[in-house]
């Protein structure tokens, strides 16, 4: 099968080039944290830089007790044999689809890379819509008609992926949902995998997030990572939790039978590193949730300006993306700029403007769409320094380098809106 580069990465490349070349660029496209790395991991990687040995397949036991420990201080009990590290979440995701086999339901919207796995592991993606503004899970009512008619053809679903808080709209799916949710999976026999390597980073404590795991611990797997919490994505690491049943060591063995083909096992210093990460030593602790106060307040600014030039959003509640969708815009891009589909607004705004964004049909959704992800967390600065001050700052908004962002995501979106010979003359300014 033809495989192309994943699109957050390739908006991410596009964007290099034209900076490269000396053109200004707004860059939202690519979900990386954006901050800087903890001296404490630093000082934890480098304590392990004598460890070369590959270790056992599944992680390192300090690493894995560590991780269980993590998920024990949210109310989930967890035991350390039953945890399977990674180099990053994502790869043991791909291992946990070889080994459970059958096609995978997916919420849509949902992250480029679930079907695009699924599809890989040589198995069929089945799209469902989310309920508004409860991103990452499919509808519970609509997840049991479509595996049911789908099982009645003939299919072999399997599993269902939830994604908690939810890449791309930046919100949370109730605990009434979740509750819905593991009802159908059992129902069903589906596995559920819930990704929450967003969980740390919920913009307001009171704000409601429950696992499926509290509903359904026979049958969930959670997975979670260091790259987005502590903005560690060069060190690839992620971890899994599988479920403490007859289910979760069956997986536990054909998972690790697949990752021992693959990676054999994590690099022995990022383990060392990780463990120290997952035991939350006070000064990790305040780092996230600086981190998390940072990621809200850009977010909701950027929100804002959304909002300000007519799209319709969510509120983000998590992390640092946020859904904007123009459909109000649909007779004006066809009038002045000849769009009408989503990838055709978001191709427009990166070569007119150098504004990296992603089309929804890109996370599951249909090309008539025209609503994009943006990701805002590459707009702290370009220096440590600069992302620092970010951190610290009562109000980072107003710092030069992000408010210039700001300013300008504003006059993009008034060029877009502007009719077609004043973007264009915008457009000139900005480029000359």
């Amino acid at each position: 099968m033809s495989v192309t580069v994943s699109a957050t990465l390739a908006v991410n490349e596009a964007l290099a080039e034209k900076q490269r070349r000396g053109l200004p660029v707004l860059p939202l496209g690519f979900g990386e944290a954006g901050l800087p790395v903890h001296p404490g991991m630093r000082d934890a990687l480098a304590m392990g830089g004598d460890r070369n040995a590959y270790g056992p397949v599944a992680g390192s036991h300090e690493l894995r007790a560590a991780a269980a420990g993590y998920w024990e201080r949210r109310d989930l009990p967890t035991d350390p044999d039953l945890v399977v590290s990674g180099p990053g979440s994502k790869a043991l995701l791909y291992g946990l689809l070889l080994s459970l086999g059958g096609d995978v339901a997916i919420a849509a919207p949902s992250w480029v890379s679930y079907a695009a796995q699924a599809r890989l592991a040589g198995y069929r993606p089945l799209l469902i819509p989310t309920a508004p503004a409860q991103g990452g899970a499919p509808q519970p009512d609509l997840l049991a008609a479509a595996v049911s008619a789908a099982r009645a053809e003939g299919r072999d679903v399997r599993s269902v992926i939830v994604t908690l808080p939810d890449n791309p709209t930046g919100t949370v799916a109730s605990p009434c949902t979740m509750r819905r949710l593991a009802e159908v999976a059992r129902e069903l026999d589906l596995v559920i995998i819930s990704d929450e390597i967003y969980r740390d980073l919920v913009h307001d404590p009171v704000t409601p997030m429950a696992s499926p795991a509290e509903f359904a611990p026979e049958r969930t797997v959670i997975s979670t990572g260091l790259s987005k919490s502590l903005a560690l994505g060069g060190w690839r690491l992620g971890v899994t939790r599988l479920p403490d049943s007859d289910l979760g060591h069956r997986l536990r063995d054909s998972l690790l039978g697949v990752v021992s083909e693959i990676w054999s096992s994590p690099a022995a210093p990022i383990q060392q590193a990780a463990a120290y990460a997952f035991e939350e030593p006070a000064e990790l602790v305040d780092h996230v949730a600086r981190s998390r106060r940072l990621h809200g307040l850009v977010a909701r600014a950027v929100t804002d300006r959304f909002v300000a030039a007519g799209a319709m959003v969510a509120a983000p509640q998590a992390a640092f993306y946020l859904y904007p969708d123009f459909e109000g815009w649909r007779g004006r891009l066809a009038a002045d700029h000849d769009v009408t589909t989503g990838p055709e607004l978001t191709a427009f705004l990166l070569e007119e403007y150098g504004m990296g964004v992603l089309p929804a049909a890109e996370f599951g959704e249909s090309d008539d769409a025209l609503r994009m992800r943006v990701a805002t967390s590459l707009l702290y600065g370009e220096s440590e320094a600069q992302r620092y001050a970010a951190l610290a700052a009562d109000d980072p908004t107003a710092l030069p380098w992000i408010r210039a962002h700001l300013d300008r995501l504003s006059e993009v979106l008034a060029g877009v809106t502007a009719g077609v010979g004043q973007a264009s003359l915008l457009s000139r300014a900005r480029l000359n």
